[in-house]
Formats: structure tokens, C-alpha cells, sequence
């Protein structure tokens, strides 16, 4: 049986790079010819000259956090998408952004991560990321079925029915978040069902700490993560547990200082930065907003690509809560809908390795009852949930009570 699921994965490193490198000439020439948002970003570039990653460096960003603006102009995808593009679908991530889909055989290329994380023909997997208008759920489905597993396209809650399924059909292999995974086994013990088939699993979308992932291993599961976006698809995967995300063979990643265009130095903590060499949906040093640091040397598994440390927080103030992002300009959405709230804050938090949101708004409380307070408070947390699509307590509080410094969004979770 093969170790790897490319070849690829571990031929030299300077023959890859060169191999990389080689290709960007061309690739951004067809993305100045194709896409209506690269003839003008770009238009100044030569494309002939941009031969090493040193000159790459040199050209515009496209920020994650610009697309909401790039695409309210040129509907529906902001024109990065090529003129000949096969999209098959169009999904709706929360601020909201549009991300396409070509359906072809693992275009997210999650299909390595899968393969790093132990999966293989014929296998079962029941995935429990959300189908539903993100393509999160999809981009996990089209990883497992390119090793050749079958999926239970479960996606998230219903935990009843998902035991259920456990039960009935056996799955060797569960992805999505590592909360939910967690959700099901608890529940699955009080209610004495049998989760026994799960032995391995590949989970994304949240943070996974060091005592979530050793309940795991006492149950008997192999958990490994996988670092992927709905822009891109997989950035980089694991395949020693705690040993770093080694990056996809099929694109180029720089860690570069927030707020610039200049790559840091390996080991310092910056901004990760993708070109993705994507006909349909090219991205030319796209800032995903993500934080983290190259890890030196590589893996002792033989794959020879570079590794990161993994998620290490937020360039910005996006943030994900239960795998959705959550942005700062949604949250001034929710207070723009009330004249009487001067000021907002939205604090995420973790208890029992679950995401909690909480809403702090400043308002003049004089004269409130204190069913007044707790009929807006519920008013509040309605628009709230709303408007990012997911639930949080929500604290009326006197003005002046919350600190001026600019937050709007605050992350309170540990990052490991």
C-alpha cells in the first residue's frame, strides 16, 4: 500500500519549489487575461518577470476581509473568478462572501490530508460539517471520497439520529469539528450506544486542544487536523499529531508581516498568505487573516514540504466561532439596527471545549426596568443569531462600562 497519497509529497524540496516558482509566469498572466479583478490589480506587473518567490513578495495582497467589498461591485464573485471557469456551485459563507465550486474530483485537494490521517478505499465517514449554504461540508466529502471512502453527509447537530447512524452503519471514520466529535461521545456514553467502530478521525473548523485531542486517544480514535478555507480549500494538514501542518504540494504559502506586503522571518508569527493555482477561482497572495509561524526542518513522516505551526489567532478582528467566521462588520450590523446602543463588544470564549459567544452593549440603562432590560437583551440576541447565523448571550451594560480601545471582537479562547 502506497505511504503517501502524491508521490509528490516527498520528492525534493528544492526540485518542489522550483517546480512552484516555475509555474507563476504563466499562471498570472492567464489570471491578467481572465479575470476581470487581476486586469486591474495587476495591470502594472510583468508577468515574465516574477520568477521566485523574492519577487512575488513584491506584488498587492487580496485581503480575505476585502471580499465582502470586491464582490458588492462586481457580483457575485468579485471577478477573480476566469472568464472560462466551470462553477457548479456558489455558497454563501457568513458576512456574507461567495465562495464558487467546481465539482471535479477533489478541486478542494483535501483528499492528502485524508490519506496523512490514516482513511482508505472503502471506508466509511460520516461527515458532520455543515452542508448547508457553506461548502464546508462539501469540501470534507469531496476529500473522503477521493481516497475512496464513503460518506454519511451527516453534517452537524440531530446528535440522536447521528448515534443512530454510528450504531447502524458503522463508520470507521467521523470529520468535521472536534467539538461535535466530543458532543457524540459524551452523549453516546451517558446514553450507553455504542461509538466503538469510530477509530480515526480528521477534524477542522475550530481549535483542537492537547486535552481534547488525549480524550480522544483514551477512546480509541486517531484525531489529525486539516487547515483548510472555503477560498482556497487545503492549506495544510497534519501527519503526526502536535507535529505542525505540513503545506499542500499544489500551492505557494508565505507568512508575512500583518498589515504589509514583506514575508517574515521563519519561526516570527505573521500573516498567512496563499497563491493558489486554481484555473476556475485563481488567488494570487491572498491574505487568509490567519496568524502563524513556519516550523523549522520537516516531517519525520518523509513528506518534505515546508510546515507551519498551525493556527496561532487572527491578523484581524474575523474570528471563527463552531467553524463560521464571524466579522467584525456583522457585529456592527447588529448595533446599527438599535439607535440607543453606542458601543458593542463580542467575546468568544470556550467551556467545555465548546464556543460561547456573549454580546456586551453599552447603552443609557436609565429609567429601564428590569423586564425592559431582559426583553431587549432578548430582542439583541435574536438579531444576533440572525445575522451571523449563530446563537450568543447578549448583556446590556451602562455607558463608559466598556474599555476604548477599538475591539469589537474579542478572542478570549487559548490557542492551544
Amino acid at each position: 500500500m502506497n505511504s503517501y497519497f502524491h508521490e509528490k509529497e516527498c520528492q525534493n524540496s528544492e526540485q518542489r519549489e522550483q517546480s512552484l516558482v516555475a509555474r507563476l509566469s504563466s499562471f498570472i498572466s492567464y489570471a491578467t487575461q481572465e479575470c476581470d479583478y487581476y486586469q486591474q490589480s495587476l495591470k502594472h506587473i510583468d508577468a515574465d518577470k516574477i520568477t521566485s518567490r523574492a519577487l512575488l513578495a513584491q506584488l498587492p495582497i487580496t485581503r480575505k476581509s476585502d471580499l465582502m467589498a470586491l464582490q458588492n461591485n462586481n457580483f457575485p464573485l468579485g471577478g477573480l473568478n476566469t472568464q472560462k471557469a466551470n462553477i457548479n456551485r456558489i455558497f454563501q459563507s457568513p458576512g456574507p462572501i461567495y465562495d464558487p465550486e467546481n465539482t471535479s474530483d477533489d478541486w478542494w485537494r483535501v483528499g492528502q490530508a485524508f490519506y496523512a490521517a490514516g482513511f482508505r478505499k472503502g471506508d466509511i465517514v460520516q461527515n458532520c460539517l455543515s452542508y448547508h449554504l457553506t461548502p464546508g461540508g462539501f469540501i470534507l466529502d469531496s476529500g473522503a471520497r477521493a481516497c475512496g471512502c464513503t460518506v454519511i453527509p451527516a453534517g452537524p447537530g440531530q446528535t440522536e439520529q447521528q448515534l443512530d447512524l454510528i450504531e447502524h452503519l458503522k463508520p470507521q471514520g467521523y470529520c468535521g469539528t472536534p467539538s461535535f466529535l466530543k458532543i457524540l461521545l459524551d452523549k453516546g456514553k451517558e446514553d450507553k450506544r455504542d461509538t466503538s467502530s469510530i477509530t480515526k478521525a480528521l477534524v477542522t473548523g475550530e481549535a483542537l486542544p492537547e486535552t481534547l485531542r488525549t480524550d480522544f486517544n483514551k477512546a480509541g480514535i486517531k484525531v489529525l487536523q486539516a487547515y483548510a478555507t472555503a477560498d482556497i480549500g487545503l492549506i495544510g494538514y497534519e501527519s503526526i499529531a502536535g507535529d505542525g501542518f505540513i503545506i499542500n504540494d499544489d500551492i505557494i504559502v508565505e507568512i508575512v508581516r500583518p498589515g504589509s506586503l514583506e514575508p517574515v522571518n521563519d519561526g516570527e508569527v505573521g500573516e498567512v498568505v496563499v497563491t493558489s493555482f486554481n484555473l476556475d477561482y485563481p488567488l494570487i497572495r491572498f491574505a487568509t487573516g490567519d496568524l502563524s509561524a513556519v516550523k523549522p526542518g520537516s516531517s519525520a513522516c518523509g513528506r518534505t514540504n515546508m510546515r507551519i505551526k498551525g493556527w496561532l489567532g487572527r491578523a484581524d478582528q474575523t474570528t471563527k466561532v463552531k467553524g463560521m467566521f464571524v466579522h467584525p462588520e456583522q457585529v456592527e450590523k447588529v448595533r446599527l439596527k438599535y439607535d440607543n446602543i453606542t458601543k458593542v463588544r463580542l467575546s468568544i470564549s470556550k467551556e467545555n471545549h465548546n464556543d460561547k459567544m456573549h454580546l456586551q452593549c453599552e447603552m443609557d440603562l436609565n429609567g429601564f426596568t428590569n423586564i425592559e432590560i431582559e426583553l431587549t437583551s432578548t430582542d439583541i440576541a435574536s438579531m444576533l443569531r440572525q445575522v451571523t447565523k449563530l446563537s450568543g448571550t447578549v448583556e446590556l451594560v451602562p455607558i463608559g462600562s466598556l474599555a476604548n480601545d477599538g475591539k469589537v471582537i474579542d478572542d478570549l479562547r487559548p490557542i492551544n
